[in-house]
């Protein structure tokens, strides 16, 4: 893991990205509204819970140009900051987000692997960003994020996994992708316990499947900390309410 993702490789990579939609989904953006409407709901599912997180700070890491912060947080937080680690990018959130920019609150210009939250979150999002992340380093930093929740404050993880249940490379921009039960298992190790989770629909053939995980601490150890979920389900003791 450690010989596969290079930090300096991948800011260079993104150096040289344009600012835009497109640029930041990789060449994908035509996915871009699928995309938030399946968040959309995944998060309006968490709000509306019995134990709902309140709606006033949500933090988007690895925020890009602010596609999420705009289209998914701002609609429903007072506050959102962000943390970015490309000069450029951070520099566009302000205009990209347009009328909705007096609602951002801290831009942060900083890898994840060196970022410690400094304010208490009611959602910590964290959408495409953590396969730039040594399994060391991704640990820690979901520690962090644990300790910077509010109270009923939830970590939200967004991710492409692997069909093939490995760790798969991307030499390009210095990445990796992680499976399922990888995911879990770190998780576990950052004693997080999931209460939702929700494989993204209306995606095209031909990319990873990507889940959306709703992360809270958990001190006592479950049975279903690693349990295979249907999709979209809550985990409630042991219970899958679809």
């Amino acid at each position: 893991m450690n010989g596969i993702i290079n930090y300096e490789k991948s800011l260079q990579y993104w150096a040289d990205i344009p600012p835009t939609v497109d640029g930041v989904l990789g060449g994908f953006g035509f996915i871009s509204e699928a995309d938030i409407e399946g968040s959309e709901l995944f998060l309006k599912s968490l709000l509306s819970s019995e134990a709902s997180p309140s709606t006033k700070m949500a933090l988007d890491c690895g925020a890009g140009i602010g596609r999420i912060t705009k289209k998914l947080l701002l609609p429903h937080f007072e506050t959102v900051d962000v943390v970015e680690p490309d000069e450029k990018f951070i520099n566009s959130i302000n205009e990209y987000v347009g009328e909705l920019a007096s609602k951002l609150g801290m831009l942060y210009k900083i890898g994840l692997q060196e970022f410690t939250p400094v304010r208490k979150y009611d959602v910590i999002w964290n959408q495409w960003v953590l396969g730039y992340l040594t399994d060391k380093d991704l640990e820690a930093y979901l520690i962090r994020c644990r300790n910077s929740l509010s109270k009923n404050g939830v970590i939200v993880v967004k991710e492409n996994v692997t069909s093939s249940g490995k760790i798969e490379k991307d030499l390009t921009d210095s990445s990796v992708t992680r499976s399922y039960k990888q995911y879990l298992s770190i998780f576990k190790k950052c004693n997080l316990k999931r209460i939702k989770q929700c494989k993204q629909t209306n995606f095209p053939n031909g990319i990873y499947p990507v889940y959306m995980f709703a992360l809270v601490p958990n001190f006592k150890e479950l049975e279903n900390t690693n349990q295979e979920l249907d999709n979209c389900c809550n985990v409630q003791q042991n219970k899958l309410e679809l």
